[in-house]
């Protein structure tokens, strides 16, 4: 019995009455007939009584009706119920966050949520050590990184903010005793290794490679994520050079930012799959440039 059948026998259960169960059904009288003797002929028995002047359930329709219109109603359910998670999932957007970037990011967020309630925003952090990896997966929709990003197969859509660059090092650490430090520090110390496919481009833009005199700056203790920053810091065996977001929300007694004085400044992005922006994607990109974000320049 095919579900269209169900429906029609439930409705003139209820109704008692071809031509109204037709106007309900939306369907001709003769399409109620023709399901119902079907239902009749599969059964071997009659479902209703006809006559001229009224239409009565036997007691075969009765036992039917009894037993179907809860299962029917089950079915119903489960289908709107699973139309209700399809619904969430496309009204779903999954930001890739790098760091304390989310709370970078309230006024944006509040602006999207108030213009789109019914999208569910969720979050997914992302490590430096492999910036693009959950993008390309389709882990996320989008990413916050830091510029420059000159990859063919990404996009880089709105630019956030910009921040300072600082230089951490450990509380006791002699470069403690100076206001500020230039980067051409950094080749008389040691700074962590990344471990991870991200670019040595993309990497440099925030830990270079090299001084400004072009002296090698040496790498030291592999890390993968910024809490190993931190402790490979902390315990002396490096220093860092960290945006402003780290002083800001990572900041351990056993640690110190230095104003670094002749670095440029980091700057973040919203960065999306080339060709992959959704009409939920451009408006969360819309919402960011109308609060504040600015639109990319040449990196």
């Amino acid at each position: 019995m095919e579900l269209r059948d169900i429906e029609i026998f439930l409705v003139l259960a209820e109704e008692l009455h071809f031509g109204r169960s037709a106007e309900r059904l939306h369907v001709s009288p003769a399409r109620v007939s023709q399901a119902i003797r079907k239902q009749e002929r599969a059964l071997g028995a009659q479902l209703f009584e006809r006559t001229s002047r009224n239409v009565r359930m036997t007691p075969v329709g009765d036992v039917l009706l009894r037993k179907l219109k809860p299962a029917y109603e089950g079915i119903q359910d489960a289908l709107r119920d699973a139309a209700a998670v399809a619904s969430r999932t496309a009204d779903t957007l999954t930001l890739g966050v790098m760091g304390a970037q989310m709370h970078e990011m309230a006024a944006i967020l509040a602006c999207f949520r108030a213009r789109h309630p019914a999208v569910e925003l969720r979050f997914k952090e992302v490590f430096f050590s492999d910036p693009f990896g959950p993008l390309r997966a389709g882990a996320v929709d989008t990413v916050t990184t830091w510029l420059p990003v000159r990859e063919p197969d990404l996009h880089v859509g709105v630019v956030l903010r910009e921040e300072p660059l600082n230089l951490m090092v450990a509380a006791d650490h002699p470069l403690t005793r100076q206001k500020t430090v230039s980067t051409e520090a950094l080749g008389d110390h040691v700074v962590p290794r990344l471990t991870g496919p991200a670019p040595d481009y993309w990497e440099f833009a925030v830990l270079p490679g090299r001084t400004p005199s072009g002296r090698p700056v040496r790498r030291g203790p592999a890390v993968t994520t910024f809490n190993e920053v931190l402790s490979a810091v902390a315990a002396g065996d490096a220093i860092c050079t960290v945006p402003d977001m780290g002083r800001r929300y990572f900041a351990p007694k056993d640690v110190v930012h230095l104003t670094l004085s002749d670095a440029p400044p980091v700057r973040w992005a919203l960065v999306w799959r080339t060709g992959g922006a959704t009409p939920l994607l451009n408006a969360f990109a819309e919402a960011a440039k109308s609060c504040g974000a600015s639109t990319p320049r040449a990196a």
